[in-house]
């Protein structure tokens, strides 16, 4: 998206009347230079229209413009795959990567080292890594930063984070929930279906159900496979503890849910939340500003957030970071790759983060976290999110992940629907996994099946 003149002319208007976000009006950003115009390939989500705004402080700024790919979540992935395989220069100079299809990217060869465009580049020990996912070893085929290049970096930190009506909360005498099992307990008196819900999490077939299921899997302890960063991939995931947190997803959905539980899916949380119906619920973080959305929601200033249920009082939450990653293709103009690391240099210092999170962006700062948009109301997530960060895990970063992301969403679905008994979803997807693995050439192993 470029600024036009005419809105150009609106800001500095906005701005003289002291109308705008105070980061949005002052000067002292990073000075990056003239550089040529760049397209940028963005998913159309929760946080976009955060980072469209520091966008049109980016051209305000600097001069420079920027065009806004803008794609639905769906088609993302092909229009990437599409740019960096054209037989020409590339139509896209920074592409957004869902993190768990980058290992494509990164073994294909598609992408260009951010370090080898420009020898200068470097991530602020600020900047959060998010668990590794842009960077990637060649010789360990794997995710890291220690040994690895630095192929990208976070445009967001997307975590979940447990949703709760505070007002109703206070209401009933009820505290928020720590564990699993609060959660239930404080189900049993709020669920009252249709006009309000006790719990809301996805489960609808795929990687919705996917997602939400991986913060009891960790929690309780699980895992897919083995330590596959050391290059053993023996198939964990119908361990005792994985059988645990499903049971206890499946109690969750049935017991606090609405009817559809099965197909429940993120945009019907988000409604739910809005319209005053879900008491509580686990969701990403980029969802909030749709709480207080005043043309949407009828529960402005009533939803706050804590960190994920845990399942027991001593243990951790289970945090699986689901976040994106900005690269660079290798076949993009050299004007077009200058022009990225110019945006991303600026777009990842403190000023355009705070910019970022005023607008209803994520920022990937811990200081932008840690400054005092902690303390609005606006911002009552973060404190939240700051805690919650340091146990994120970024999962299947390897080639296969998408192929298990798939198999699991379909196999919790069936366990969820009634379709399979939990032992016998979860030995399905081992089996199916461990194949996957097999064909791969990977080191694997099994667990013994668990009892049907």
């Amino acid at each position: 998206m470029t600024l036009s003149v005419y809105s150009r002319v609106l800001l500095s208007a906005a701005c003289s009347l002291v109308l705008a976000g105070p980061a949005l009006c002052q000067d002292g950003f990073l000075d990056v230079g003239k550089q040529e115009p760049i397209t940028v390939l963005i998913n159309s989500s929760p946080w976009y229209s955060g980072f469209e705004k520091v966008v049109d402080l980016y051209t305000e700024q600097t001069g420079n413009e920027v065009n806004l790919e803008v794609t639905p979540f769906d088609g993302m992935l092909e229009k990437a795959r599409s740019a960096v395989r054209s037989g020409g220069a590339s139509p896209l100079d920074l592409i957004n990567i869902n993190s768990i299809s980058t290992v494509e990217f990164y073994e294909g060869g598609f992408l260009e080292p951010l370090n080898e465009i420009d020898p200068s580049f470097k991530l602020d020990p600020q900047v959060l890594t998010l668990n590794d996912a842009g960077c990637w070893d060649d010789a360990k085929e794997f995710r890291t930063c220690s040994t690895g290049k630095l192929m990208g970096y976070a445009p967001n930190g997307n975590v979940q984070l447990l949703y709760y009506r505070k007002d109703v909360l206070d209401e009933k005498g009820l505290k928020i929930p720590v564990t699993f099992d609060d959660v239930i307990t404080n189900c049993v008196i709020l669920n009252d279906p249709p006009a309000s819900y006790g719990y809301l999490q996805r489960g609808e077939k795929g990687d919705g159900i996917y997602y939400d299921f991986m913060a009891y899997m960790l929690a309780y302890g699980g895992s897919i496979e083995k330590d596959a960063a050391s290059g053993d991939y023996t198939v964990t995931v119908n361990s005792p503890e994985v059988k645990q947190a499903l049971d206890k997803y499946i109690e969750v959905a049935k017991g606090c849910g609405p009817e559809n539980y099965g197909t429940l899916g993120q945009g019907d949380i988000i409604q739910l939340m809005q319209t005053g119906k879900g008491m509580q619920a686990h969701a990403v973080v980029a969802a909030f500003p749709n709480f207080d959305n005043p043309q949407k929601s009828v529960v402005i200033d009533k939803i706050y957030a804590a960190t994920l249920p845990r399942a027991t009082r001593n243990g951790q939450p289970g945090v699986s970071i689901g976040s994106w990653v900005f690269s660079v293709p290798k076949n993009a103009s050299e004007a077009g790759k200058k022009g990225a690391i110019a945006f991303s240099k600026w777009f990842l210092t403190y000023k355009a983060q705070y910019a970022y999170a005023e607008g209803g962006g994520i920022p990937v700062r811990s200081d932008v976290f840690e400054s005092d948009l902690k303390d609005q109301t606006k911002f009552r997530w973060m404190p939240a999110y700051l805690e919650e960060i340091k146990y994120g895990k970024q999962l299947l970063g390897y080639r296969e992940g998408p192929a298990i992301n798939q198999i699991m969403g379909l196999r919790l679905n069936q366990a969820l629907i009634g379709e399979m008994s939990s032992s016998a979803a979860l030995n399905k997807m081992a089996d199916e996994i461990h194949a996957l693995f097999e064909t791969n050439g990977r080191k694997t192993g099994i667990l013994p099946n668990l009892p049907e």
